[in-house]
């Protein structure tokens, strides 16, 4: 039998031989051009970024703040307004805030493109205060004074440490005392938050509260809290006309006065 002929044998490789032409990779041509578009796009965004008159900030808006004025918190920030958006550290204008502004507990700078670095501040808030010179400073729910005012906030307890040279005042020095005060004091139940006008530290275990009407708590430490504030209420409504009620020991309360 006889073998294919020429004609076929050329009929028979021109098929793997167009597919071996169709799978080539592209010309050097082609791959220039291919780079050369991908450089003048990024040339592109980059100008677009940094070079054009769109993306630049325009607008500061400030957001959270209570006792703060938008200007003050403005000028704390130094927004460099004009600038490109991406070149602005926001970082570094969160920073300069805490800084500047105690009072301000946290902060967020966020870019609203396209012109736009908004502000967006949480004050701290006072849980006590002391009496320093005839003002206030103002104590936070995590015992740092961060503010002095010329007048007292409204409904804070005036704290008042009494605590003489110690062995309880040398183990855990003045700011620790502050911070049990402010434990005792969030702590409390919502009634006799509201009514409570000083809270008395005079050692790490003798903390108590002066309350409307010339009444008086001893609630101890700062520790069982939640123990003390179901004792405390619970005595409250047993013993409705007394003036001093212990729960340093919540297992066993005891109340008295009339």
């Amino acid at each position: 039998m006889a073998g294919p002929t020429t004609a076929e044998r050329q009929q028979t490789d021109s098929g793997p031989l167009r597919a071996i032409r169709l799978r080539r990779p592209p010309g050097p041509r082609v791959l220039v051009v291919a780079l050369l578009c991908l450089a003048l796009a990024g040339a592109g965004c980059t100008w677009l970024l940094y070079g054009s008159q769109w993306l630049r900030v325009e607008r500061v808006p400030v957001s959270g703040a209570r006792v703060l004025t938008a200007g003050q918190v403005l000028e704390a920030a130094d927004v460099p307004v004009g600038s490109p958006m991406v070149s602005v550290d926001t970082d570094a204008i969160e920073a300069r805030l805490r800084q500047e502004l105690p009072r301000i507990d946290s902060v967020e700078a966020v870019r609203s493109w396209p012109d736009a670095i908004g502000l967006k501040v949480t004050e701290r808030t006072p849980v006590l205060i002391e009496r320093k010179n005839g003002k206030f400073v103002e104590v936070d729910a995590k015992g740092v004074r961060y503010a002095t005012v010329s007048r007292a906030p409204k409904g804070v307890p005036v704290l008042e440490v009494s605590a003489s040279p110690s062995a309880s005042l040398r183990r855990f020095g003045t700011e620790r005392l502050v911070r049990e005060a402010v434990r005792v004091a969030g702590s409390l139940p919502p009634a006799v938050a509201r009514d409570t006008r000083v809270v008395k530290v005079r050692s790490y275990d003798s903390i108590s509260l002066e309350l409307g009407g010339r009444r008086t708590v001893e609630w101890g430490s700062g520790e069982r809290a939640r123990a003390k504030a179901r004792t405390l209420t619970a005595l409250m409504k047993a013993a409705p006309g007394a003036r001093y009620f212990d729960v340093s020991v919540p297992t066993a309360p005891a109340s008295s006065g009339s």
